[in-house]
């Protein structure tokens, strides 16, 4: 059987630990605040051009699509050429792509600055890339708490920028408030300079000496990597249609605005909590049940939240459970991958699981826009969320978490 090299964690890294997640966490904090507000954008933006939903959500289903496609590939020279140049590369294309949304006045200006070039910038500077550092960086007893910190800072960006999305909007306009958006996110370039990996030898991550094809191809013949993968698709449908339609299903039933804000900050919120626990756990008990249990409870949370009267109340009170269990499915996720495989294909490996999130994601914002449009509601939608999170609950289940067996040498 290959012999697996050992995971020697960050000693030839010039930074601590502690300095590798903090600027890690920021970086997740600033990638996933304006993302996370998006939402926000639909109504003055559909209002002032007189286009239909269906528009909106077409360029946000891009978005998510891109980021899931983008993301094997960033994982991959991420993986090849250090995490550095990729962050700083997906950090200039996402500002890029807020800017062009700011002055876009057709649907394919918006197509391309807030679909193409955030969901590209996002594969490259996201979260996603931040735990593959993190793999590389940090030494085994760091990483469960390091991914779920990680994704918990996309949260608390989550509870940050949406309410101050909502007060920008409201005093200086949709077109400025994206500009802000864009400038702030220019802060993640220096920031990733601690999360470099260039200067790692190989001998720094564990797994064998595989090329990428030999990766994959282990990968994809592994079932519960085919079931993990799978079942990740729920995940990005059911974030992507709350995040992109919740502020105007909320609208839409009643609420003022404030709601729809408060209700994205309060999951956020909540899922810096649950992130936490996610990561803490996932050492703790099997991954696999972490999972079914998060995928289980959302089906619930939406079950209750659509048959029980509309208030402001019960609005918030939905984003709090939701949010316990919004990004709490990364940390087993990106574990269980390692686990698996090892660290040294791990952000290209989480990146495949995370194109099927993001193929989630692309039907959950777009089949929201057609469907509202052809029907007048949501509901058709939130009922095809429940199915799926009951889907994924029971998939997940068979999952195994040991290391795959390796029978023979794979020389790269």
């Amino acid at each position: 059987m290959t012999q697996t090299r050992p995971d020697h964690g960050p000693d030839k890294s010039p930074f601590s630990p502690v300095i590798i997640v903090v600027c890690g966490c920021l970086i997740g904090l600033l990638t996933f605040g304006p993302r996370s507000s998006i939402g926000l954008f639909q109504l003055p933006m559909t209002s002032e051009f007189g286009w239909g939903r269906d528009v909106f959500s077409f360029a946000i289903a891009i978005q998510n699509l891109l980021w899931g496609v983008g993301q094997p590939f960033a994982g991959a020279l991420a993986d090849r050429f250090g995490t550095i140049k990729m962050i700083i590369l997906g950090g200039l294309l996402y500002s890029g792509g807020l800017v062009l949304m700011a002055f876009g006045s057709t649907p394919s200006m918006i197509t391309m600055g807030a679909g193409a070039m955030i969901g590209l910038g996002l594969s490259g500077a996201s979260f996603n890339l931040i735990l593959g550092a993190f793999g590389k960086l940090l030494p085994e007893k760091w990483r469960g708490l390091a991914f779920g910190a990680g994704t918990a800072a996309g949260s608390f960006g989550q509870f940050l920028f949406p309410p101050i999305g909502a007060t920008l909007i409201d005093s200086i306009g949709w077109h400025e408030t994206a500009l802000v958006f864009a400038v702030t996110l220019l802060a993640v370039l220096p920031l990733s300079i601690p999360l470099s990996t260039r200067h790692l030898s190989k001998s720094n991550a564990s797994g064998p000496a595989q090329s990428i094809k030999q990766a994959l191809t282990e990968a994809f013949q592994h079932r519960s990597y085919v079931m993990l993968v799978l079942g990740f698709f729920t995940c990005g449908f059911q974030l992507a249609f709350i995040t992109a339609h919740m502020p105007a299903y909320l609208k839409d039933i009643g609420m003022p605005a404030w709601v729809g804000g408060w209700t994205l900050a309060i999951i956020g919120l909540a899922n810096a909590v649950g992130s936490l626990t996610s990561g803490w756990l996932s050492g703790r008990m099997p991954k696999r049940y972490i999972l079914s249990i998060i995928y289980f409870g959302r089906s619930l949370a939406v079950i209750a939240f659509i048959l029980i009267p509309a208030s402001p109340m019960t609005a918030m009170l939905f984003g709090l459970v939701m949010g316990l269990f919004w990004l709490s499915t990364v940390p087993p996720t990106s574990s269980l991958v390692a686990v698996m495989f090892g660290t040294r294909y791990l952000a290209m490996l989480y990146g495949f699981a995370f194109f099927s999130h993001q193929v989630g994601g692309f039907l959950g914002v777009w089949l929201g826009g057609i469907l509202y449009e052809s029907t007048g509601s949501y509901q058709i939608v939130w009922w095809l969320s429940v199915a799926l999170g009951v889907a994924s609950a029971a998939i997940n289940l068979p999952i195994k978490e040991t290391a795959v067996v390796r029978n023979a040498a794979q020389p790269a």
